[in-house]
């Protein structure tokens, strides 16, 4: 069956293709040109920090964030088992070890009472990634960094737009990256951004991003990374981000044209903690048992809907399941029943209505 209901698409319907053409006809379609600069400047802007600068890619965000903590080989660093694996992934790159925790039941987010539990004198920094959208508990993770002198990393790749007591996501951390893939809130096909307070970690982050080059031209002083955002993926992000408020407000309405259809069902919708604000990068779902879940997934597919499962727990996979012994229960049930429904922006109410009742059609099909 064709495809009809994707379960992302992106919002291209502003400046892209102008400022993408102003770049080709300019020939400064690389790493340097106005557009990078632009870019790097307005996303720092809208989530009113100081610094930000821009990367090809999420998975190195989040690698160069880590890599300017100085982290060592040995040094832990506290991450839910139940996320994308580039959380993890970056963590190993650096010869650190990653100490898996659960998640709560409710918002699906890193449970941070089993985060005190793991804490170790090896620990160096907690990575919390903000799942599917909803933030993390960033007051008590704050807290229990400074008690225990740690660095926080908010992993904001499905964050954009989110907030946590009415502030952006990404200004709370001493450092977070953020991911602009093609099916994230807004995209630069490619690409991604490290932001910071911190003058200190903003001139490492650029420097190794760039090489290690110093400020000699064509000399550097240690070893770097070509890690660089091209002007064409920049010029995409500027058009992005002059609709990005509109973009937002579409996702956390296709939210609520879910829940209300779900309501009185069987379905489970991904919580909400009270005083934030989730963009809804996906909108997730829990069916009543694993057993029914890829069932349903075929079934959905017949009528032309797209799913995705949401993530498997990351210390079930083969590279990390030696470094711990521990079921952890929620993080596994989550992923076992959970489904993410398309929810691109520009998915009409009708059209979520016919998918969620595609949804308990089938769920009760025996009655």
């Amino acid at each position: 069956m064709e495809i009809k209901y994707p379960v992302y698409r992106p919002s291209i319907k502003g400046n892209e293709l102008k400022y993408v053409t102003d770049c080709i006809e300019s020939t400064w379609i690389s790493s340097r040109g106005k557009y990078v600069d632009d870019f790097e400047k307005k996303f720092a802007g809208y989530l009113h920090s100081d610094h930000a600068t821009s990367v090809c890619n999420g998975t190195v965000a989040l690698h160069l964030a880590l890599l300017v903590l100085d982290l060592q080989h040995g040094d832990e660093v506290i991450v839910p088992t139940f996320t994308y694996i580039a959380s993890v992934n970056a963590i190993a790159y650096l010869g650190a070890t990653p100490v898996f925790v659960d998640s709560l039941p409710l918002t699906w987010q890193i449970d941070c009472a089993d985060v005190e539990r793991k804490i170790t004198k090896r620990t160096k920094a907690i990575l919390a990634p903000h799942i599917y959208g909803h933030p993390c508990e960033m007051e008590r993770l704050m807290e229990i960094c400074r008690q225990h002198q740690l660095f926080l990393v908010e992993d904001c790749a499905e964050a954009i737009g989110s907030r946590y007591h009415n502030r952006l996501m990404g200004t709370f951390g001493d450092i977070a990256a953020f991911s602009f893939f093609g099916n994230k809130t807004i995209t630069t096909g490619e690409g991604g951004m490290v932001v910071t307070q911190s003058v200190e970690l903003m001139n490492r982050a650029k420097k190794l991003k760039n090489q290690g080059l110093s400020n000699l031209e064509y000399w550097h002083d240690e070893i770097g990374y070509n890690y660089r955002m091209t002007n064409i993926c920049a010029a995409l992000g500027v058009a992005q981000l002059e609709h990005i408020e509109e973009i937002v407000a579409a996702k956390i309405k296709i939210a609520s044209f879910y829940r209300r259809a779900f309501e009185n069902s069987e379905i489970e919708m991904q919580g909400e903690a009270p005083n934030v604000l989730n963009s809804y990068w996906m909108c997730s779902i829990l069916v009543p048992s694993a057993i029914e879940r890829d069932a349903l997934r075929s079934f959905l597919r017949q009528s032309g809907i797209e799913t995705r499962p949401l993530f498997y727990p990351v210390h079930s996979m083969v590279m990390y399941s030696h470094l711990t012994n521990e079921l952890y229960p929620i993080a596994s049930d989550i992923s076992s029943r959970g489904i993410n429904l398309p929810s691109y922006p520009d998915l009409k109410e009708e059209e979520v209505t016919f998918i969620a009742n595609q949804v308990i059609k089938f769920l009760r099909r025996d009655e």
